[in-house]
């Protein structure tokens, strides 16, 4: 029944869109029908496939860094009082800033190339991560950390052994919700400024009024969220194991 709801609900989608064409009787090069737009996932699929591989690369690097550079900065905070005074006002002053705003700073700087577009990808996962991890770290159950001190445990120990551990289920819900946004950021940095990946395609497609092809990139990229947002939910769940989960049918 899971596999099968899935397939349920895009088919109504698919068949609501179609409905609309029809209804509506907009032209092809305003809203192409779905089998157009299948016509030019057969036709162009090497091209998708290519850009695809592209755009999927720089979520892929920008999820790891900004992952790592987001727990490295909850654990800072975490352990070091002080550090907490510092960081927490160039995290919101970051966030206060639009990403999108930055990123035509970003290309100037950073190039065309990939790695502008990996930037791009991790300023946008870094919050979610590292406040998701922070605000678990800052709220381990008091008792267990009554009890770490009567043991006489390290500060270390105790954030190893007891406040990590006890943050992982916020740091989760953070990660789901930085893959989640992770394909904006290489989106908006493909159209701010590249010669490839789907952001690209979708903005070529569009200028030459190949209608169907953008939609065929937007599909793909759908395709690549969707997936990677349920792979990194297998995941953490494999990894939380002991986690309960009280969802209800």
């Amino acid at each position: 029944m899971k596999i099968l709801r899935p397939l349920i609900i895009f088919a109504a989608l698919i068949a609501f869109w179609q409905i609309i064409v029809v209804v509506t009787g907009a032209p092809h090069y305003i809203l192409p029908s779905p089998g157009r737009v299948l016509n030019a996932l057969g036709s162009r699929s090497d091209v998708l496939l290519s850009h695809g591989w592209i755009t999927l690369s720089e979520i892929i690097l920008g999820l790891i860094l900004g992952t790592i550079l987001g727990s490295i900065s909850a654990l800072t905070m975490g352990y070091f009082k002080p550090a907490r005074r510092w960081l927490m006002p160039v995290m919101v002053v970051s966030q206060a800033i639009p990403v999108f705003a930055l990123a035509p700073i970003l290309v100037l700087w950073l190039g065309y190339g990939m790695v502008s577009k990996v930037a791009m990808a991790t300023l946008i996962i870094y919050f979610p991560v590292t406040a998701a991890f922070f605000d678990g770290l800052r709220r381990t159950e008091p008792g267990h950390l009554d009890l770490a001190q009567t043991m006489n445990a390290s500060r270390w120990a105790t954030l190893r052994h007891i406040r990590v551990p006890a943050a992982l289920p916020s740091f989760a819900s953070g990660l789901r919700v930085a893959t989640a946004v992770a394909p904006i950021g290489a989106i908006v940095g493909e159209w701010v400024g590249s010669s490839e990946g789907l952001g690209f395609l979708m903005l070529h497609a569009n200028g030459r009024m190949q209608i169907d092809v953008m939609f065929a990139a937007l599909f793909v990229l759908a395709i690549i969220a969707v997936t990677l947002y349920y792979a990194v939910d297998a995941g953490l769940k494999r990894l939380l194991f002991w986690l309960p989960d009280t969802q209800t049918s």
